[in-house]
Formats: structure tokens, sequence, C-alpha cells
């Protein structure tokens, strides 16, 4: 382990989750893949620790056709029913549905805005917006900006995606630099 200031929230003594701010947390992403594996996993770890989904993850790609929302959208009950048994990912049933159902509404944005990608980040005219949080006190759960977004994805059928939800998934994929100046990532992902 470097001795590199990280945001206060990352436990140190935690390689996969280092691994993850230091690699991907705030990068922004652009990828449709990507977009859409973010977007089922922040709605999967509603209610848990993001640990627990950050574990879970690999077992989430091969359960799920690595995030491939064409096959995903083609999930029937038979496969819902097996996903249920499917130990290595979160057996709950309205998170298993809401990843069929979001899969799909994933493919009508495509189909109306070319991209998911250009759809999500028209909402931050296509750049980051750059926070200059001291601590993570100072970090909201959710921002008038996810409160929009939410609501716009429910319109569009998504299930799931309330506005903490896409406040995470905004940091996430770097729509929103949530670093705190302190942290050496903050500068680095401004740079990106």
């Amino acid at each position: 382990m470097n001795n590199k200031k990280r945001c206060a929230w990352v436990p140190l003594d935690n390689p996969l989750y280092v691994q993850y701010h230091d690699e991907e947390w705030g990068v922004p992403v652009h990828d449709e893949r990507l977009l859409f594996e973010f977007l089922v996993l922040e709605g999967a770890q509603a209610g848990l620790s993001w640990l627990t989904i950050l574990k879970k993850r690999e077992n989430y790609r091969a359960a799920f056709d690595h995030f491939n929302p064409q096959k995903i959208a083609q999930y029937d009950e038979k496969k819902i029913a097996e996903l249920m048994q499917n130990s290595g990912i979160i057996r709950n049933r309205l998170k298993i549905e809401a990843t069929v159902i979001n899969a799909r509404a994933f493919l009508e944005i495509q189909a109306k805005h070319n991209t998911f990608d250009s759809f999500i980040w028209n909402f931050v005219d296509g750049k980051p917006i750059v926070n200059r949080w001291k601590n993570i006190k100072e970090i909201p759960p959710k921002n008038p900006l996810s409160d929009v977004i939410s609501k716009e994805l429910k319109k569009k059928g998504f299930k799931f995606v309330g506005s903490t939800i896409i406040y995470s998934h905004m940091q996430a994929t770097g729509m929103i630099n949530d670093h705190t100046t302190d942290c050496f990532r903050f500068e680095e992902i401004i740079k990106h």
C-alpha cells in the first residue's frame, strides 16, 4: 500500500476498495456497457454496502451476460428464477426484475438518442461537474441534478433509480468529481 492521500471513505485495509477508488471511481465513463453495469450495480446496492457489491461484481458479470443489455432485455421468467438461485448475486426478485426492465429502457434510450452515453452526459453538458469538497461530511447523498435525472429515468420506465442511486452513479461514472480536494485522485481526474 502506498502512502498517497485518499478520500476518507476508502478502507485502506481493503485492496478491492482501494483499487476501485484509485482506478475507477470518478473517472468519466463513456462506454455503453460500463454505464449500464454501473446502473445495475448501483441499483443492486440499494440498502447494502458498496463493498458487498464490489465483492460480487464478477459474479454479476457472469450471471448477467457481462451486462449486455440486448441479452438481458430478453430474459424471461425461467431466467429470473435461475438468477434467484444464484448465491453469487443479490437474490432480490425486485432488483433482478429491475435489471431486465432497465435493460429494455436502456435500449429504448439508445434507439432514441443513438447512445445512452449522449443521453446521460447531456445532463452535465458533456463534461464532469467538479466539486471541491474538503472532507466527506460535505458530500451530499443526492443533489437537485440527481433528482432531475432520477425523475427522467423513472418516466422512461427505469426501476431502482432514486436520486441517491443516481447521485452514486454520477460519482462512479465521473459525471461528478467528488474526490475530496486532498485526495491524490482529485487532480488526476481533472487532468484525465
